[in-house]
């Protein structure tokens, strides 16, 4: 048996950016625990160690775990049903169809989709590659990666592009004909057009994006009727407000920040800053130093990943590691392009940064399942 040799750059970078993370929700949690919760001061702290824990007992699992099992039916397909089964579940018992309760946690089936997404397209790419251009292959794969896409789209229109802007990169680099490609694009634009428009407060963030001030759309729609449309479904008053108040954060900042725990931020100005916009916080308490470390981590898995990908020795490894690194690249990169008013605002969790026990574990799942290739790479 080859002897197994962690990747302790990884592994490293994964325990620094995590600890960076507890403290940083630490910082930004207090204020709303003591003013907004009338909880004690620690509280969101506790129970984000606790999440760590426990995501992190599964990673160590995971890397133990010889990747290679889940070179099955079994893994590909039944992780994948019990996320579609839970998305269906949660459509109907959920909060706003998106948490399922379990006294004071909740569990969010669309966060784990990204992994359940990483081991099927691994395992379907690795075994049909050299048939993916068929009909047949094209017509199996498409059916999967569109089902939970709709379910994630449901519960969530945001966590829905991380599965399926991964699916869509793996199938590019495994050979996908341009054909296929663009009409995948057709036809994903036509379901964003169609996902937004669907809700107000949806189409309410775009526009508060491009044109706040309804000055183009209203002289085309000379009725309100867009107006109303959104502001019939949202309680917030001023869309825009979130973005403002996170390049506020950011800008304070500056080079060094104002200190860890000193962010005016957090004073209930930004709405859900320990969640959401803890990049925001990040860039405010700890200034371009902090955020650059924050992206440099992010630059380190990538690089981990895709050097994983050209080295690993089976297509099955190759692909669930660039499944797995995809995942939590563009996860971050989407949330740090909001905090930054890149793109119009949607919440969205920071990996290993944001409040939140259900992205921890989904992110931790993805991380063990990299470390368990890089483990036996050589």
């Amino acid at each position: 048996m080859a002897r197994l040799r962690t990747d302790w750059v990884l592994f490293i970078t994964i325990l620094a950016m995590t600890g960076m993370g507890l403290a940083m929700v630490y910082s930004a949690s207090v204020p709303i625990a003591e003013i907004k919760r009338g909880l004690a001061p620690f509280s969101f702290a506790w129970k984000q160690l606790l999440f760590i824990v426990v995501s992190f007992m599964l990673l160590m699992i995971l890397k133990r775990l010889d990747y290679r099992k889940m070179n099955s039916p079994i893994w590909a397909f039944s992780w994948l049903g019990f996320v579609i089964a839970a998305l269906i579940v949660v459509y109907f018992i959920g909060s706003q169809h998106r948490w399922i309760r379990l006294g004071p946690f909740g569990l969010q089936p669309s966060e784990f989709a990204k992994p359940a997404m990483a081991v099927f397209l691994a395992y379907f790419v690795s075994r049909r590659g050299s048939t993916l251009n068929e009909s047949r292959t094209l017509l199996q794969g498409g059916l999967a990666v569109a089902m939970l896409t709709l379910l994630v789209i449901v519960a969530d229109f945001g966590t829905a592009l991380v599965p399926l802007f991964t699916a869509a990169i793996i199938f590019w680099i495994a050979g996908l004909s341009r054909r296929y490609i663009a009409a995948g694009i057709v036809a994903c634009i036509f379901l964003a057009i169609v996902s937004i428009c669907s809700r107000g407060y949806r189409l309410g963030r775009v526009i508060a994006f491009v044109d706040p001030e309804y000055r183009i759309i209203e002289t085309i729609d000379t009725g309100h009727r867009v107006r109303s449309f959104v502001q019939a479904s949202t309680t917030v008053a001023d869309q825009t407000y979130q973005g403002r108040q996170s390049m506020i954060a950011i800008g304070t900042g500056g080079v060094f920040g104002v200190g860890i725990t000193r962010g005016k931020q957090s004073l209930l100005f930004l709405p859900e800053v320990h969640t959401d916009f803890i990049y925001a916080a990040v860039g405010e308490e700890l200034g371009l130093w902090g955020a650059s470390a924050v992206l440099f981590g992010f630059l380190i898995i990538l690089w981990r990943g895709a050097r994983l990908f050209l080295r690993a020795h089976d297509d099955f490894a190759r692909y669930l590691a660039l499944g797995c690194t995809l995942s939590i690249v563009i996860q971050a990169m989407i949330n740090i392009t909001v905090a930054l008013k890149m793109v119009p605002t949607k919440g969205f969790p920071l990996p290993l940064f944001s409040y939140g026990g259900s992205s921890m574990v989904a992110t931790m799942i993805l991380l063990g399942m990299l470390l368990s290739v890089a483990e036996r790479e050589a």
